[in-house]
């Protein structure tokens, strides 16, 4: 299905029409992918349009700059006021949003310094893995293609190099049949999916991967791990096997973009009884219940548009 474009977007201090927001060809980040970005959502709620955890996702934008020695023109504050001018500009309701800094046109070497351009784009979006997916979950695989080795790449951070890997492995994922990709980290234990942290449950309590595990310390993450402690779940972060895919009662992934989505099955051996769990249920529940009005926002988390 073609991509449909916004008319406006916001590029190195303001808004422009789409079209006009060029890079030149020898830009530094398409030759060495230089470049750090986050994913945003924004909601409709019963106090007006929120963008959920704006600060903390452009916190995280300057410390992926930070471990990538790239000085940003910009103050966050300047940063969350483009994402709002952005939304209006667009009449935009319920949003994704995706700020980057790369390096533009400057040297050509690796060590090279160079101007840091900065974009902010919205557009809308519904499901990222497919209509109908939160409410009936997908099929997933484990990947031929491990995650990235400790001390190699920082997967802290969210850069564009980074996300090769997760290319190749939703790519495969895709031309196997599957709706999406598992990763095992270069240890050989589960780590994270293409783009999306997991979850695992049994005997009702949650259990995750730990940040060592070679995966990016989602911000949806972090939300449901707070969300399920408020409500008396319990929560284990540990190293998994991959065979536990196979042996837990529920498991789905989480992100920005993915949401909550269910796991039905992996490598095509069902997941519990084959379908979204109750647990999974209740957490989808607390989590679109903060857009809704129906869960507190104890955390503050949804900043006005």
């Amino acid at each position: 299905m073609a991509q449909t474009y916004p008319d406006y977007i916001w590029h190195n201090g303001r808004i422009k029409p789409w079209a006009e927001a060029t890079v030149h060809v020898m830009a530094h980040a398409l030759h060495y992918g230089s470049s750090v970005f986050e994913g945003i959502r924004s909601y409709a709620t019963p106090r007006g349009q929120a963008i959920f955890r704006l600060t903390d996702h452009l916190k995280r934008l300057y410390n992926s700059a930070k471990i990538y020695d790239m000085p940003m023109p910009y103050t966050l504050a300047e940063l969350a006021q483009a994402c709002r001018e952005v939304i209006r500009a667009n009449g935009l309701g319920k949003a994704y949003l995706r700020p980057i800094a790369f390096r533009g046109l400057g040297g050509f070497g690796l060590h090279a310094e160079g101007p840091i351009d900065v974009a902010v784009a919205a557009w809308e979006m519904g499901s990222y893995l497919g209509a109908g997916v939160l409410e009936e979950g997908i099929d997933a695989c484990v990947s031929s293609w491990q995650r990235f080795a400790p001390n190699t790449i920082p997967a802290g951070a969210k850069a564009g190099g980074n996300y090769l890997s997760g290319q190749l492995i939703a790519r495969e994922a895709r031309r196997l049949g599957f709706g999406e990709g598992i990763a095992l980290a270069a240890s050989g234990l589960l780590s994270e999916g293409a783009g999306e942290n997991l979850f695992l449950v049994f005997d009702g309590a949650l259990h995750t991967t730990p940040v060592s595990a070679a995966l990016l310390n989602g911000i949806t993450r972090d939300s449901i791990l707070r969300l399920a402690r408020d409500a008396g779940i319990e929560v284990v972060e540990r190293d998994i096997p991959r065979e536990y895919l196979y042996l837990c009662d529920e498991l789905f992934m989480c992100g920005t973009a993915a949401e909550i989505t269910p796991i039905r099955a992996v490598d095509g051996k069902p997941v519990g009884s084959g379908k979204p769990g109750p647990l999974t249920g209740k957490l989808q529940k607390l989590f679109f219940g903060l857009f809704d009005g129906s869960t507190p926002d104890k955390y503050g988390w949804l900043e006005p548009v």
